[in-house]
């Protein structure tokens, strides 16, 4: 089975970090831990590069997929995120998504 990884850069809106956190942690994380294919899931707070340099957005949530379709499995979370609570402390104004897949033994 073909290993990809999907990832989301978001950031909190104004003032509502803790929201944001809490929310992301105990229910966003799960509810996508049940689309078929997405077998882990984790977050990163941004930190300064070796040159000192941030990335665009703050929060990185890093989440691991297994399936020889990732079309389809990107299909079918992009179904279920129909029916998931996407709190406000989420800025949809400003996240960023993006899929790989490995090419590379770890």
């Amino acid at each position: 089975m073909t290993r990809h990884i999907l990832l989301v850069q978001s950031d909190p809106a104004e003032g509502r970090e803790d929201d944001f956190n809490t929310w992301y942690d105990d229910e966003h994380l799960p509810a996508v831990l049940e689309v078929p294919g997405f077998t882990a899931a984790r977050r990163f707070v941004a930190a300064p590069g070796v040159h000192g340099e941030q990335p665009k957005r703050r929060y990185l949530a890093i989440y691991e997929i297994e399936t020889d379709d990732l079309a389809g499995a990107l299909a079918a979370l992009g179904a279920a995120a129909k029916s998931m609570h996407i709190h406000e402390a989420f800025d949809r104004q400003n996240h960023e998504t993006f899929a790989f897949t490995e090419i590379s033994a770890r």
